[in-house]
């Protein structure tokens, strides 16, 4: 088992937003996070990368056991290492060339040095068909070359995982297409990605699992195949008939 995650808890001022929320996750798995809005799935995937301070919980990443609550910079730092997370706004530096952000993590986080890091991210644009705006700053791009460019930096720095939350909701709808393009060949080529999404085609035909939360619990898990086709819980077929219903 590649990472194990365990009752994660979380509060916000009395409010429970995460009730124990349990998942495991083999390599190369591509989990799509499903649920309604307010059911805690960015917080359950900030929790995860130590962007929020869990309340309790542990998770177990490549054998090496970590306290979501009390884990100190040192070990988040180590954790982090391993991870890359896709924001939904990209938190790209406006200041900084496509090359300065993608290079950024590699020559200050790591020491790589500069050619080196360029090389690597050079390739990882090339990845994402945005090689040839490495001199371009992200006020001239579009939001999804800006989300783009945001994957190639996760993806620079070679993780083992990546965290995605929401990566297509601030697109405008003609744009979605080209960053859901990236991120079904990333699960092609076996990335092991964990992703909070509203896109239904992407969970039903590139994730292989899918995890279900409302109300800040897990209400089912399972193959995605089996979660669309024959949802076990009430509440899960509810909101694929939710969905339905909309796009009728």
């Amino acid at each position: 088992m590649m990472l194990e995650i365990r009752d994660v808890r979380k509060s916000f001022g009395g409010l429970n937003v995460l009730d124990g929320i349990s998942l495991d996750v083999e390599k190369g798995d591509v989990v799509a996070i499903l649920g309604p809005s307010g059911s805690g799935k960015t917080t359950f995937l900030r929790c995860l990368n130590f962007l929020e301070r869990a309340d309790e919980g542990h998770l177990v990443f490549d054998g090496e056991h970590f306290d979501l609550h009390s884990t100190d910079k040192k070990d988040i730092a180590r954790l982090r290492r391993k991870t890359g997370f896709v924001f939904q706004n990209y938190n790209l530096f406006q200041n900084k060339t496509v090359m300065q952000n993608v290079t950024l993590g590699l020559t200050s986080g790591r020491g790589t040095e500069k050619k080196l890091a360029e090389a690597k991210a050079l390739e990882m644009l090339e990845k994402v068909g945005m090689a040839d705006k490495i001199k371009s700053y992200p006020s001239q791009l579009s939001g999804g070359q800006q989300q783009r460019v945001a994957i190639a930096r996760a993806m620079a720095m070679d993780p083992e995982i990546i965290y995605f939350d929401e990566p297509t909701s601030a697109l405008d709808p003609e744009l979605i297409g080209e960053v859901l393009a990236v991120m079904r060949q990333l699960a092609e080529d076996g990335m092991t990605m964990l992703v909070v999404t509203h896109e239904m085609d992407f969970a039903r035909n590139v994730s292989s699992r899918v995890l279900f939360m409302a109300d800040g619990r897990v209400v089912e898990t399972g193959s995605s195949r089996d979660f669309f086709a024959n949802p076990k819980e009430e509440r899960s077929r509810d909101f694929i008939r939710a969905i339905q219903e909309a796009r009728q």
